[in-house]
């Protein structure tokens, strides 16, 4: 066997392993640090903040999580897991710390969202408590 076709058929092996162990690792629970589950919002709660998280959402969020946060977006068909329901009591539960965690990592299809400011995505963790009951 040449080289190059060992190379091919490595890098292929490679490629295959990180899909399966990418889409088994997206499936297993989802669970912030413990440094990070306790961080407090530093973003002041209000209507100011909650409106600054709805823009950021539909700027950045709404075409997988939804116009209203269900998880039903656009996008959301070809996702597998599905994108959470920030509606739900599931979501409702976590810190606020360790939304603004898998807000800022990310993990599976949903991309990292670091670049964003720190404040837009604590003011995010807010427009996502407005959500509660809806």
């Amino acid at each position: 066997m040449s080289r190059c076709v060992r190379y091919g058929v490595v890098a292929l092996g490679l490629v295959m392993g990180l899909a399966i162990s990418t889409g088994a690792w997206a499936q297993t629970p989802w669970a912030a640090p413990d440094a990070e589950k306790g961080k407090k919002n530093p973003v002041a709660a209000g209507k100011k903040a909650v409106e600054q998280g709805e823009k950021v959402a539909k700027v950045n969020c709404a075409s997988c999580h939804g116009a209203k946060g269900k998880g039903d977006g656009a996008a959301a068909a070809a996702l597998n897991p599905k994108p959470a329901d920030w509606t739900s009591k599931k979501m409702q539960d976590e810190t606020d710390g360790s939304l603004f965690w898998k807000i800022s990592t990310g993990r599976g299809a949903m991309p990292p969202w670091k670049h964003l400011p720190e404040n837009d995505r604590w003011a995010l963790v807010h427009y996502l408590r407005s959500l509660k009951g809806k």
